[in-house]
């Protein structure tokens, strides 16, 4: 028995265990994070066929190497130099929304709570709320289509520029009146800050989400679209079936009721209101320590 566990001292003697840190402990917690989110981003974007084609190559390659094809390898040398360069142009899209998709987390806003661009962010008001509703409503019973993007704490400038400024008061007229059919503004998409319709006839948008219903048309894809590439709240009336739906964080809700759309409308109302008041009391203590 001896004999067999200086043996086992011995062969343990000759491995090498390292020494195991906190640090350690968090660099594999980060990369697993990392590794996570990669791997299901590329399952939600075009990336994964793209990233099946990447490895057809390779594995083509790998099979050049193994029978010395030496003109497919030199080609594969010269071109290994600009390979980095045209993965990046190639998933520039991906890439584009996976850091968007990043960024849209609260891990960073939870640790740095004071973004200056929140101070731009203004709130609507329940007669803002009451005002959608009748709308919606109105042009649902006679299925005049809509689409009403309300931005959130990512501002929408980029698409505001591509549509027609108003900056006028939300309000129900104003509303039915620019979806109207054969109007110069029922085109396109209404962006909406706190308590104005900043800009009319905007362009968002598609969703490239493959799993999406056939069924529904260039409308709720532009809605499911504002709502991937940011925390904006989308309504959308349909203009075959008169149904309500909206859209939130790349997620289509249809058929929805009055009271449904109504709860939604407050609970983001509510939780943009409390946030903001906890980090005023939270700035407000801070300020009352330093002094």
């Amino acid at each position: 028995m001896s004999t067999v566990w200086e043996q086992i001292k011995h062969y343990l003697s000759g491995l090498y265990l390292p020494k195991i840190q906190v640090i350690d402990v968090v660099e594999i917690l980060i990369i697993a994070f990392l590794l996570y989110f990669f791997m299901a981003w590329i399952q939600r974007t075009r990336a994964y066929t793209l990233l099946k084609g990447i490895l057809i190559v390779a594995l083509f390659i790998i099979v050049a190497s193994i029978f010395q094809m030496t003109t497919i390898l030199w080609i594969t040398q010269k071109l290994a130099s600009i390979a980095l360069i045209a993965l990046v142009v190639i998933f520039q899209p991906e890439l584009r929304k996976a850091l968007e998709s990043l960024g849209n987390k609260n891990l960073l806003s939870s640790i740095f709570p004071f973004d200056s661009s929140q101070d731009k962010i203004e709130r609507f008001s329940d007669q803002t709320i009451s005002e959608i509703i009748r709308a919606v409503n109105e042009m649902s019973e006679v299925r005049t289509g809509a689409l009403i993007v309300i931005e959130q704490k990512i501002l929408l400038t980029e698409y505001i520029n591509t549509g027609i400024e108003l900056d006028s008061v939300v309000s129900t007229q104003l509303l039915v009146n620019i979806f109207e059919h054969n109007t110069p503004l029922h085109d396109g998409a209404i962006i909406l800050r706190g308590d104005r319709i900043l800009a009319a006839t905007c362009y968002l948008p598609l969703s490239e989400n493959a799993t999406i219903s056939k069924k529904f048309g260039t409308r709720h894809r532009a809605g499911l679209g504002i709502s991937e590439v940011s925390d904006a709240f989308t309504v959308i009336v349909s203009e075959e079936t008169g149904r309500v739906s909206y859209a939130y964080m790349g997620n289509l809700t249809t058929g929805v009721t009055s009271s449904d759309l109504r709860e939604q409308l407050h609970r983001f109302q509510k939780n943009d209101k409390e946030k903001t008041e906890k980090k005023f009391r939270i700035w407000k203590g801070r300020e009352h320590y330093e002094e």
